[in-house]
């Protein structure tokens, strides 16, 4: 075994779950441990419902991409907290509408980082690259995405179930001010996460007793998220409810997102 193959697989970690092989696993993935696995059935055993967050998750980054890439006319994307890859990533979207977009992925789980580099191939006319760092090191971000994106020029930062990993005492609000501070006018922000309920607060203990950690949040402090943001219509809404197409329901559930412009 080689050392950096004997790195990956300490920093692999598989006693304990990650939230990337956590939603692998819900979405119907390979790429999972079993730590991933008891996480993910003791959160099913309460509920149920949340294989159609993971969904309604995937679907929202369609239709935000859909217009972002195309009635805003965005051509960068900064995608922080990509998760393992699957079908309709972030890059095949983007480029699907604007061939020459460029995309610069985020996580910090070496399994994502292995099969980033492996799968994430960029259309020949546009850019993909990947960055391993975690969302609390937003400057580490910043610092490396400019060898890909260009700062002059308005970039769509993606944040699709990744604040719900923060903690409060890791001050999430500051890590998006910080990523916004460096964006230029005419940037967008997304942003998708699970609300308290009685349900969901339930069903993150249950997760966190398995080493799985989520913090909910009210629907109000995900708003605050876009303080300073002009909202896209709808505003801040239950997933499904944010510019659904004909195949998506509609139907309010415990997830709520928003995408909003920088003035």
């Amino acid at each position: 075994m080689s050392s950096s193959e004997s790195d990956l697989q300490a920093r692999l970690k598989v006693e304990q779950p990650h939230s990337a092989r956590i939603w692998n696993y819900l979405l119907g993935g390979k790429d999972n441990f079993a730590s991933d696995r008891a996480a993910a059935e003791a959160v099913l055993g309460q509920m149920p419902e949340i294989r159609e967050f993971a969904v309604a998750g995937r679907r929202l980054l369609a239709r935000a991409i859909g217009f972002l890439a195309g009635e805003a006319g965005i051509r960068q994307f900064l995608d922080i907290g990509t998760g393992l890859p699957t079908a309709n990533n972030t890059h095949e979207l983007a480029q699907r509408i604007a061939p020459a977009s460029k995309i610069v992925y985020v996580d910090n789980d070496p399994l994502v980082l292995v099969h980033a580099r492996a799968l994430l191939t960029s259309h020949p006319d546009g850019t993909t690259s990947y960055i391993d760092a975690d969302v609390r090191d937003p400057e580490k971000i910043l610092h490396a995405a400019a060898d890909t994106l260009d700062f002059d020029q308005p970039i769509a930062v993606v944040m699709i179930g990744i604040l719900g990993h923060i903690p409060d005492d890791d001050n999430p609000a500051a890590i998006v001010r910080t990523i916004v501070d460096a964006l230029p006018s005419g940037s967008y922000l997304v942003i998708n996460d699970s609300i308290t309920t009685p349900v969901n607060d339930s069903a993150i203990e249950t997760a966190q007793s398995k080493g799985a950690n989520y913090y909910l949040r009210t629907v109000e402090q995900i708003t605050a998220f876009f303080d300073g943001l002009d909202l896209v219509e709808p505003g801040v809404v239950s997933t499904p409810q944010w510019r659904p197409d004909s195949a998506d329901t509609a139907e309010e559930i415990a997830v709520y997102c928003g995408v909003a412009r920088k003035p």
